[in-house]
């Protein structure tokens, strides 16, 4: 298994992806649509499986975001310490204050996001597109 990132795994009803991206950004968190992201290939694929299996995990209390935009919302310059070549080498688990942010964060969206209190590891490369993910 290669490098991972933490990320929280995300179901966010489409007209509010763009708002739910400025907010966690001024906690300098970022998300990423799952369709989209660069570590994916086949993103249409992935958000499918995922958005299903999210949904089915739940046994008909998430029915309503079947349609959906799965994404990551991951941790960025603040929360980990950077090597001189600007790779990520966190020191020990991310500080329980990036978790706080986080929930609160998407605590106000309330109906608009389905997620469950628990973050998973994404494989991460570099790339010159996804910035901070550049984990060794």
């Amino acid at each position: 298994m290669g490098p991972r990132h933490l990320v929280a795994t995300v179901l966010v009803e489409p007209s509010v992806v763009a708002d739910l991206e400025l907010r966690v950004m001024t906690d300098d968190m970022w998300l990423w649509p799952v369709r989209t992201a660069p570590v994916v290939v086949d993103g249409a694929r992935m958000e499918f499986q995922l958005r299903r299996r999210l949904v089915e995990q739940r046994r008909g209390a998430w029915d309503d975001a079947a349609g959906w935009t799965p994404a990551w919302i991951g941790f960025g310059d603040a929360w980990h310490e950077f090597g001189p070549d600007g790779n990520a080498r966190p020191s020990g688990p991310l500080p329980w204050a990036a978790h706080q942010r986080l929930w609160a964060a998407l605590g106000e969206f309330g109906p608009s996001v389905r997620y469950r209190r628990r973050l998973s590891g994404i494989p991460t490369r570099p790339t010159a597109e996804w910035p901070g993910l550049n984990l060794r």
